[in-house]
């Protein structure tokens, strides 16, 4: 099957799949990228794959958003199936309402944020795709939902885990033997929940720490609510490249997600295959598939500090839980490798590429 992917930058956790898909022999893609990277974007820029290219053009600003014109975009004609990632863009916009119109195609996304009129307006294409490939469960219900006529796949993000996995942990010595680590990677902003969990981590017993690494953002002003001694167990270790986090993962115990939103969240796979147990609140898509609940973690509800609190608490009282959790978690993460989500794209390409043919042969000739 001839594919083409229109994505918006190369990211790390796309590039994985897309190279897993290229490594299949009943599989061609090509991937088109409408920039190259974002201003603000915490990837180093790495060399093309032969079946990898950026499409020309350029992008502006539109409140908070990002919005990209591209040209050169790929024809229905010369592909099997286009899969479009881009929902904000102008570019996405001009392929899904006019380019591939009357042709195969997917749209490829994380869950929707809350319906409003822009949402329904740029969604109208949807409803005449030939397939919508949600990034998880929570996704998957919500585009169902949305759009009861369109077929609806389940791919969940995989990723390449080994570096995680492989990382040494860090040995304990007498003095640190009895605290549990508990790590938050990502912003810190509102939206990824840190002032929760500033909050409930003040609610936690002295053996407890925590370990913030990302980028500093509202930082300094949400660590100043903090008390004295409860910050004096918080370490920012600032922002980190992609390859020194599982270093970081491998010095926690516990890792924590709070957010109030989050479509999927990488981090999460990334904590799985570090071998840590997960604190997610419900609102992180990658919960509802990778945190098996009492047995590698548990759910809370976002933006409840309390429920937080008395989560992180099971673990911060019995240490040999979240040991437990862990090991659960390192063999949950074998199953999330970039091979098994190839073979979740090729089932769903091979499905839309066969419905389609079998409508055609149904039509009179």
């Amino acid at each position: 099957m001839k594919v083409a992917f229109v994505s918006v930058l190369p990211s790390p956790y796309q590039r994985d799949i897309f190279a897993a898909l290229a490594a299949r022999s009943d599989v061609a893609p090509r991937i088109f990228y409408m920039e190259r990277a974002a201003p603000d974007s915490p990837w180093p820029e790495r060399p093309l794959a032969e079946y990898e290219s950026y499409l020309p053009g350029f992008w502006f600003s539109l409140g908070h958003a990002r919005v990209h014109v591209n040209w050169r975009l790929p024809s229905p004609r010369d592909y099997d199936v286009i899969v479009c990632n881009t929902l904000m863009s102008f570019t996405g916009q001009w392929l899904m309402r006019a380019k591939l119109r009357g042709a195969r195609w997917m749209f490829w996304g994380e869950k929707l944020g809350a319906r409003s009129r822009k949402h329904d307006m740029l969604t109208v294409p949807l409803h005449r795709a030939s397939g919508i490939a949600a990034i998880g469960t929570w996704a998957e219900r919500d585009y169902a939902t949305r759009f009861p006529n369109t077929r609806v796949f389940n791919i969940p993000y995989h990723c390449e885990l080994a570096p995680f996995a492989n990382e040494p942990r860090l040995p304990r010595t007498e003095l640190d033997r009895g605290t549990v680590t508990f790590l938050f990677c990502g912003q810190m902003i509102a939206r990824k929940g840190v002032d929760q969990l500033l909050a409930a981590f003040a609610m936690l017993p002295e053996n407890a720490r925590l370990l913030l690494v990302g980028r500093e953002a509202e930082l300094p002003q949400l660590l100043a609510n903090l008390a004295a001694p409860v910050r004096e167990r918080v370490r920012y270790a600032g922002f980190q490249s992609p390859d020194a986090l599982p270093k970081f993962f491998a010095q926690a115990d516990v890792f924590v997600l709070p957010s109030r939103y989050d479509g999927w969240g990488v981090v999460v796979n990334q904590a799985l295959g570090a071998g840590l147990p997960i604190l997610a609140s419900d609102c992180v898509g990658a919960a509802h598939d990778l945190l098996r609940e009492g047995e590698n973690g548990f759910l809370f509800p976002a933006g409840d500090a309390n429920a937080l609190a008395a989560a992180m608490q099971r673990y911060a009282t019995n240490p040999a839980l979240a040991v437990a959790h862990g090991e659960a978690s390192r063999r949950g993460s074998a199953y999330w490798t970039p091979a098994r989500g190839a073979e979740r794209w090729a089932h769903a390409l091979q499905t839309i590429c066969a419905s389609s043919l079998s409508t055609s042969n149904s039509q009179p000739h």
